[in-house]
């Protein structure tokens, strides 16, 4: 079995989640358990686009999070 690394994971995924409405972030944490997981950051809560969020990919969970939006400064 070739498992690929969190990194490679969400490489491969991350333009798929950042082109979903409220998506600001797609990066690698842990999960409650203390897991590593992709974290995906959502400007505000959208249920519309949760569904559209798996709740793994490939292996690895996947973490919804309300982060706000990112602000220039």
């Amino acid at each position: 079995m070739n498992m690929k690394s969190i990194q490679e994971v969400k490489r491969f995924h991350e333009a798929r989640l950042m082109a979903l409405p409220d998506v600001v972030s797609v990066g690698i944490g842990l999960n409650e358990a203390g897991d590593a997981a992709v974290i995906v950051g959502l400007a505000r809560e959208n249920t519309a686009t949760r569904a559209h969020i798996p709740q793994r990919l490939e292996e690895y969970p996947v973490v919804v999070r309300i982060t706000g939006s990112a602000k220039a400064e």
